[in-house]
């Protein structure tokens, strides 16, 4: 244990955990979108159920979802504690400075953006996780076999406007935040080389911080414009 203590305690040990835990958080946000995709099927939501009852009854799932959970909640407690830390070793700000100049905006504001995130994160899991493990979600039949229906919980949080709007605003801030955070995690673990460096900025710049957000935006939007019979 005393391996686990020492790297809790460096400032090095802290970001290789913050970024272990970010890409994985990252590498999850491909699954979740995949299965999300479900959502445009247009079959009233059978595929939508199918997928979530699969993500709350395979074993396997449950125990990585487990893994999702802590991940979560170390990357944003190691985020706080950098961020104190950072703070307290330079108390006094330089009487100029020209930030700008030197990194991007995301990287200057990555702890505002992580707490938007995670207050997205809150409000999203009350609003469908909670409520698929909790809640009183009505059931759907597909060939005799019964499914909680989820559809139902997700149609009507977006068919509420200011939620499409928070989860799109929300959805900027985490291509922001991921823009510097997936390439930042690769660096921190000293994955650098000329050959495939390149690669992991583009997948972070256009990937993860562009496609990744698009798609998860485009879901609340399409789902209010169904509902509201404008499409």
């Amino acid at each position: 244990m005393a391996w686990v203590i020492q790297t809790l305690s460096s400032s090095l040990g802290r970001k290789v955990i913050m970024s272990l835990t970010g890409l994985f958080l990252s590498s999850f946000l491909i699954v979740h979108m995949a299965g999300n995709l479900q959502l445009f099927k247009g079959d009233n939501g059978r595929a939508f159920n199918e997928y979530t009852y699969f993500m709350t009854h395979n074993p396997l799932i449950i125990t990585i979802s487990y893994l999702l959970y802590t991940s979560i909640l170390v990357h944003a407690l190691m985020a706080w504690v950098l961020t104190r830390h950072n703070q307290a070793s330079r108390p006094v700000k330089y009487a100029y400075s020209k930030p700008e100049a030197n990194s991007a905006w995301s990287s200057r504001n990555m702890g505002i953006l992580g707490t938007i995130l995670l207050l997205f994160i809150i409000i999203h899991m009350r609003t469908f996780w909670f409520e698929m493990h909790f809640g009183a979600v009505p059931m759907a039949e597909y060939d005799g076999k019964q499914y909680k229906d989820l559809y139902v919980v997700v149609k009507e949080a977006f068919s509420q406007w200011w939620y499409v709007l928070l989860y799109v605003i929300c959805m900027i801030a985490m291509g922001y935040h991921l823009s510097h955070g997936f390439q930042s995690g690769f660096q921190t673990l000293g994955i650098r080389h000329k050959k495939y460096t390149p690669l992991i900025e583009f997948i972070g710049t256009y990937f993860f911080a562009i496609i990744v957000p698009a798609i998860f935006a485009a879901m609340p939007i399409y789902v209010f414009l169904q509902v509201h019979h404008i499409i």
